[in-house]
C-alpha cells in the first residue's frame, strides 16, 4: 500500500461558509434556483480568491449569514510554503469578517495526502498521465469535507465555473459561458450524489463579470491573481514532489522512428505524454511519444509537428456518468483543461468502455487522462473516462 511520507504539513487552503437559515431571495439569482435553495442548509467552500469570494457576496446579497470554516491542506514543511498560502489566511479571514461570518478550522490535511498524493503516485508510477485537482473534487471538496461537516448540510457551495441544470427531472453538470474559465472537465469525476448536492453561485458569470462584482463592492482580493498549478505544492517543485516519493530510476531515451538510444531520463514519472520541454535533447524539438514501463524505455519523436505525436482514435475505460443517462454517439470531449472542444464518434466496447473515434488528430493523447465527455453542443457534461492508448 503507497504511503504518504511525513514531510509536508497543512497550509491554509479551503474556507468554508455555513448559512444557517435561508432568507427571502434575490429576483436576480440567475444561476441559483429559488426553488432549489429556499429553507435549506447550504455550505460554500471560501478560498482566499476572488471566486470564491464572490460566491459569499451572491448568497450574502440574498439576506444569507454564513458561519466559516477553514479546510487545511497543502506543504507540511513550514518552509515550502509559498507567501500566497498566508494570503489565503489573511484575505479568506477579511471576507468572512466583511460579511460577520464566525470562522473555524476543519483539517483535511491527512485525507489530502493519504488519498489524493496515493492516487497520483500510483498513476505515475504505472507510466500514466494523473489529474490530481480533478480527483481533489471528488475526494476532499465534496468527499472528505462531506464526511467531516458537509453531511449536516443540504447544499455545498463553491467557486467553480460550473452551472447546473434540472433538464427532464434530473440535475445535469452544464458548462459555464467563459470558455476559457469553465471547470466542469475538473468536476467530471465527482459522484452522483455529490453533484446532487453542489451549488455553483458564479457559474453563470464571464471571469471579468466576478472581477467587476468585486471591484464594485470593494472586496479585499478583488484584484488578486488567480492561483497556477496543483494548488498544495507552495513552493515545491512538481518532479521534486514526485521524486520525494519515488526517487529516480534511469533509463534509455530512444527514438521511436530509427530504435536509436539518444539519451537518458531520471525516470518515466517526470515525463508525460506529448511533452517538448525539459527533455535535455539536442537537435530538436524531441516530443514525447510513449512509455515502456516494463522495459523503463522513453520513445521520442523529432520534430515540430511528429505525426506520432497525434492520435484519433483511443480507448477509454471505467468510464463514469455523472447522471444517469445513455450516452449518444456524437459527443464532443476535453482531453486537458483547454477552451477547445472536440467532436468525436462514440463507440461501446461494453463493461464501462469505449472507442472515441475523434473527427481530427489530437496531440498528446496519454493514458492516465481523463477524457470528458459532453453532448453535441458541449453544454451538458456526461462525464468522464480514463483513457487507455497502447
Amino acid at each position: 500500500m503507497f504511503s504518504v511520507g511525513a514531510s509536508f504539513r497543512g497550509r491554509s487552503h479551503f474556507f468554508l461558509l455555513i448559512a444557517e437559515k435561508a432568507l427571502p431571495l434575490h429576483p436576480n439569482s440567475n444561476d441559483m434556483n429559488v426553488e432549489e435553495i429556499k429553507d435549506k442548509r447550504i455550505a460554500v467552500l471560501l478560498s482566499g480568491g476572488v471566486d470564491s469570494s464572490v460566491v459569499v457576496y451572491e448568497l450574502a446579497r440574498l439576506g444569507l449569514h454564513p458561519d466559516c470554516f477553514y479546510i487545511k491542506i497543502g506543504p507540511e514543511e513550514q518552509e515550502e510554503w509559498d507567501c500566497s498560502s498566508e494570503e489565503d489566511m489573511e484575505m479568506a479571514t477579511a471576507v468572512a469578517h466583511r460579511y460577520g461570518c464566525r470562522l473555524e478550522v476543519v483539517d483535511c490535511h491527512h485525507d489530502y495526502w493519504e488519498k489524493v498524493t496515493r492516487y497520483t503516485m500510483e498513476k505515475v508510477k504505472a507510466g500514466f498521465t494523473p489529474n490530481p485537482d480533478v480527483m481533489c473534487n471528488r475526494l476532499i471538496k465534496f468527499g472528505a469535507f462531506h464526511d467531516k461537516r458537509g453531511h449536516d448540510y443540504d447544499l455545498i457551495a463553491t467557486g467553480h465555473y460550473a452551472q447546473t441544470e434540472w433538464i427532464d427531472g434530473q440535475k445535469w453538470l452544464t458548462t459555464s459561458p467563459d470558455p476559457v474559465k469553465d471547470q466542469t472537465d475538473f468536476l467530471a469525476q465527482i459522484y452522483d450524489w455529490q453533484l446532487q448536492k453542489a451549488l455553483f453561485p458564479i457559474g453563470h458569470y464571464m471571469k471579468d463579470e466576478v472581477r467587476h462584482i468585486a471591484e464594485r463592492e470593494h472586496l479585499v482580493n478583488a484584484r488578486r491573481k488567480d492561483s497556477q498549478g496543483i494548488c498544495f505544492l507552495g513552493k515545491v517543485n512538481y518532479n521534486d514532489y514526485v521524486r520525494r516519493y519515488l526517487g529516480e530510476q534511469p533509463g534509455d531515451i530512444v527514438e521511436l522512428e530509427t530504435g536509436r538510444r539518444i539519451g537518458e531520463h531520471r525516470g518515466l514519472w517526470f515525463h508525460t505524454i506529448g511533452q517538448r520541454k525539459g527533455l535535455g535533447l539536442g537537435g530538436g524539438p524531441w516530443f514525447v511519444i510513449k512509455k515502456d514501463v516494463e522495459q523503463n524505455v522513453l520513445y521520442v519523436s523529432n520534430g515540430y509537428d511528429p505525426s506520432t505525436a497525434y492520435k484519433q482514435d483511443f480507448s477509454i475505460v471505467d468510464m463514469h456518468l455523472l447522471t444517469s443517462c445513455e450516452l449518444p454517439t456524437a459527443v464532443t470531449f476535453k482531453i486537458r483543461h483547454t477552451p477547445e472542444f472536440h467532436r468525436a464518434r462514440l463507440e461501446p466496447m461494453g463493461n464501462g468502455c469505449f472507442m472515441v473515434h475523434a473527427d481530427a488528430p489530437i496531440h498528446g493523447v496519454a493514458p492516465g487522462q481523463f477524457c470528458v465527455l459532453y453532448d453535441d453542443a458541449h453544454h451538458r457534461c456526461f462525464g468522464s473516462g480514463e483513457i487507455v492508448v497502447g
